[in-house]
């Protein structure tokens, strides 16, 4: 049972802001679900004193687990001004595997909020968060101090005595590697962690070399043919035919790439636009070359919706739906 906090007056409490993704990938619902406020790269395991800020891209996973008191205020924010939920911070530091893959984004690094969503985004005026807002910190806006500060003083209260929601189970790794994705899998594995050292590594690698090292070969361990995969056809990063000629109402998939840490999500838009054009209903996927989801046109709703998901550095039972889709008939 979670104690009820012994906090300071709602006038005295700092008050910190954590990120819910970009506003074409927010997982804000995963959080509210849940819980919890997290926040990344979650790679390089449990953060302790003895890690050096470099192992966590910069000193925000640092600070979130050290500078926040039991009971300051959080706001759960998207963009540069708008806030979706708030409420007192309600835990320690804590490190939660089981987070390791929000819509692509590895976020292990946790603190417990029995958040209160807003019965609609709340909008400031400003760019109180600043014009390139980290992941989390504390919040120096006097108008965004002053609105969670109110929002904290105003009823109901029950959260104070309200349960946190359970969290979720770990997802249990994929029990067996098929053989034909074995190379692939490998080499995600040895350079996946490495692309976020940039003293080590240099800049990212952009959506078409990781592509080429993983989508492609993905494709051909699946068991599709060269003749069957075009690479920027009509603009298309990758088209994938079921069989030949290589005209709309022969493809199978659409993929479309982001850039590795800019998010998978972010590339779906362009991949319904082509689907659109094209006046086609095929599956798309969309991937930065280590992740992957798979959208299926649903015509009830007339729109694609998510239905399979795979991470090679990560892959997880439910990424068996993802290569069974992926296998060529």
């Amino acid at each position: 049972m979670t104690a009820v906090l012994a906090m300071s007056g709602p006038v005295d409490r700092s008050v910190w802001q954590v990120g819910g993704g970009q506003s074409n990938c927010l997982f804000v619902d995963e959080l509210i679900k849940y819980g919890v406020a997290l926040i990344g790269p979650g790679d390089a395991g449990k953060w302790n004193s003895g890690m050096p800020d470099d192992d966590f891209g910069g000193s925000s996973v640092r600070r979130f687990a050290t500078e926040p008191a039991l009971g300051d205020i959080i706001l759960l924010r998207s963009g540069q001004f708008t806030v979706h939920a708030v409420r007192p911070i309600a835990s320690e530091y804590l490190c939660l595997p089981q987070f390791d893959d929000v819509t692509g984004w590895d976020l292990q690094h946790a603190r417990r909020v029995r958040w209160y969503r807003l019965p609609s985004p709340y909008a400031f005026q400003t760019t109180v968060f600043g014009a390139n807002p980290r992941r989390f910190a504390r919040v120096n806006s006097d108008a965004a101090i002053a609105y969670a500060r109110s929002f904290i003083r105003s009823p109901p209260t029950d959260w104070q005595i309200a349960a946190l929601p359970s969290l979720p189970d770990a997802e249990p790794p994929l029990s067996s590697i098929p053989a034909s994705i074995a190379e692939t899998v490998a080499l995600a594995a040895d350079l996946g962690t490495g692309y976020s050292d940039n003293e080590r590594f240099g800049e990212r690698p952009c959506e078409d070399e990781m592509i080429a090292h993983y989508a492609i070969p993905l494709l051909h361990a699946m068991g599709w043919s060269p003749e069957n995969i075009a690479v920027q056809w009509r603009s298309i990063d990758v088209c994938v035919f079921r069989t030949l000629p290589r005209v709309p109402e022969n493809i199978q998939f659409i993929v479309e790439g982001k850039r590795l840490g800019d998010g998978i999500e972010g590339a779906l838009g362009q991949a319904k636009g082509y689907a659109t054009a094209l006046a086609v209903f095929c599956d798309l996927i969309v991937t930065d070359g280590l992740r992957y989801r798979l959208y299926e046109y649903d015509e009830n709703l007339a729109d694609f919706m998510p239905a399979a998901y795979a991470n090679l550095l990560s892959l997880k039972q439910s990424a068996a739906k993802f290569l069974a889709r992926l296998k060529r008939p």
